[in-house]
């Protein structure tokens, strides 16, 4: 079994998120980084599948140098190599994400082999366009399902499991090779040992510079006739803030006939 999981960087939850001046990127100056909670399922599920019936494992992410970092971490849980598409840390459309994985895979497939199985988060939690995976998939003509919370490996196929609007479950059988989408919820995945981090800082990152792709380039500059040919950021907006109100009932046992007075008038206590 051959497995390789694609990751994103994406600032860390509850960070306080500040624009660029010109409001076309986020400040990333006093943010910190992961990758996101559902492509942390894919890097343990990926380990997992590994560890019970054998195979090898790459990650591989799109981004800055400073990604190195995210691929390490997944290098510390378990995968076995790693591999960077080193940009020069601006965003990439998901159409041009995807047209650059497909190259490096098929690159990574005639050096080493095919990969069975390529793992996606089912959306990553900054931009959350879940197509990316998808887009890599039908380019490289595979089977894929997304928003999955649950893999079998077979003889030449996956079961794979997501839940359905009405409460049920969905059950699909994909023909190996093929790619997924996996959700939070799938595994519980684990911390990375001391000894696994030693490990991951003395293995090597396989770098590839990779530069801006045809598709984002159109999208850049509009076809031909002037008209875009797909959706174009015209700037990013932070959400309005939400304020929050304290109202002081009182100090000390003075309060209290204001605390039960509240409690009445919210319904918790009877009259």
């Amino acid at each position: 079994m051959n497995i390789l999981v694609c990751v994103k960087r994406v600032p860390q939850t509850g960070g306080r998120i500040v624009l660029t001046a010109d409001g076309q990127e986020i400040d990333t100056k006093f943010l910190g980084f992961t990758i996101s909670p559902h492509e942390e399922c894919g890097v343990e599920e990926a380990v997992r599948i590994i560890e019970a019936g054998g195979g090898s494992s790459a990650v591989l992410t799109l981004g800055p140098a400073a990604a190195e970092e995210q691929l390490r971490d997944a290098m510390a849980l378990g995968i076995d190599r790693a591999i960077l598409l080193e940009t020069d840390g601006s965003e990439w459309d998901p159409m041009s994400t995807a047209a650059a994985i497909v190259d490096a895979v098929r690159t990574q497939e005639a050096a080493n082999g095919p990969f069975d199985l390529i793992v996606f988060g089912n959306e990553s939690a900054d931009s959350g366009g879940f197509q990316v995976g998808i887009r890599v998939a039908v380019a490289l003509g595979r089977p894929v399902v997304s928003g999955l919370k649950g893999l079998t490996m077979g003889s030449g196929s996956v079961t794979a499991r997501r839940e359905s609007a009405g409460g049920g479950w969905e059950t699909y059988e994909l023909t190996l090779p093929a790619v997924v989408g996996v959700k939070e919820g799938i595994n519980l995945p684990r911390y990375p040992s001391v000894p696994g981090r030693l490990r991951a800082r003395k293995k090597e990152v396989e770098r590839v510079a990779v530069g801006a792709t045809a598709s984002r380039a159109a999208l850049a500059a509009g076809s031909a006739t002037g008209a875009p040919i797909g959706p174009v950021k015209v700037v990013l907006r932070l959400p309005e803030a939400q304020g929050s109100e304290v109202e002081i009932l009182g100090r000390g046992a003075e309060a209290a006939p204001a605390v039960v007075d509240m409690l009445q008038r919210i319904g918790v206590l009877g009259s």
